[in-house]
């Protein structure tokens, strides 16, 4: 059994590199705050690390990982009782906080203006689109973190990527 974890720890440190910083957009996209961001990243590896004999290989190790960044979050949420919105945080942060990490990917006008759109999205949906979009999880490991199926993954992921840019286009 140790010798199965010792396994799947090395798969883990071996991936780091490729899921840390997914699960820190999705963190970052969720929260609308790096400091807040890089903790619960932090404690996701912490808690993956801490809980490796429960991965018991049924999912990919990065959907383990993101049902422990869930998790984490409603926690998170929880905890501290957040009520704003994604686009009122980014709304009141100033500019000049926004550097390091490559300047955030550069969140300019677009990027602000899809993470409204998404924020708008009802929870379900909204979990859907920031999985894919910054967790860049497949659509079957987005079906078992949702418990939905694959499919049902794939058909509402593409129409509400048509929702959000019919939207887009018309605050243009």
């Amino acid at each position: 059994n140790s010798k199965r974890e010792r396994v799947v720890m090395n798969k883990l440190e071996e991936e780091y590199e490729e899921i840390q910083p997914k699960i820190y957009a999705f963190f970052y996209a969720k929260t609308g705050n790096q400091a807040t961001a890089q903790d619960l990243c932090h404690d996701t590896f912490y808690e993956a690390c801490k809980n490796i004999a429960s991965f018991n290989g049924v999912s990919t190790l990065s959907t383990w990982m993101f049902s422990i960044a869930v998790n984490l979050l409603k926690k998170h949420y929880r905890k501290n009782k957040y009520q704003r919105s994604l686009m009122q945080k980014l709304s009141l942060m100033p500019e000049t906080e926004i550097h390091t990490l490559e300047e955030l990917a550069e969140i300019k006008e677009d990027t602000k203006k899809l993470l409204y759109h998404i924020s708008k999205l009802e929870d379900s949906a909204r979990e859907i689109v920031l999985l894919r979009i910054y967790g860049e999880l497949s659509f079957a490991e987005i079906g078992v973190l949702i418990g939905k199926s694959e499919n049902y993954a794939r058909v509402n992921f593409h129409r509400l990527k048509l929702r959000i840019q019919k939207a887009m286009e018309l605050t243009l």
